[in-house]
């Protein structure tokens, strides 16, 4: 139920740590930006289905669930979903990197 807050937060972070890297001028920060995109997508979606379910209501408390099961839901699913996304997205950098011809740190270094 309270499983998309945790890809938000992180999401947040994410977006904030791409502004602070494109305002130094560090190429990263459209990577960042673009794991952010993905983090808010996809909480965005989950969201929506929750409140699709009546599991979201428009008064508070607004999660239907007890504390409990909030945070256990959010330690186990939450977490999940959001090292899931950022492994898909950091292979998907990985692999533009070397499509594109771009060399790591210290490769070739022999």
């Amino acid at each position: 139920m309270a499983c998309f807050l945790v890809p938000a937060a992180e999401a947040v972070v994410t977006a904030a740590a791409a502004k602070i890297l494109k305002t130094k001028d560090i190429p990263f920060s459209e990577d960042m930006g673009r794991l952010s995109k993905l983090l808010w997508g996809g909480s965005g979606l989950l969201a929506f289905e929750h409140l699709w379910h009546g599991e979201i209501v428009p008064e508070f408390p607004f999660l239907t669930a007890d504390t409990s099961v909030i945070f256990h839901e959010m330690g186990t699913v939450g977490i999940a979903m959001s090292a899931l996304v950022t492994a898909v997205w950091l292979c998907m950098t990985v692999l533009l990197k070397k499509r594109r011809g771009v060399k790591s740190p210290g490769e070739g270094a022999l």
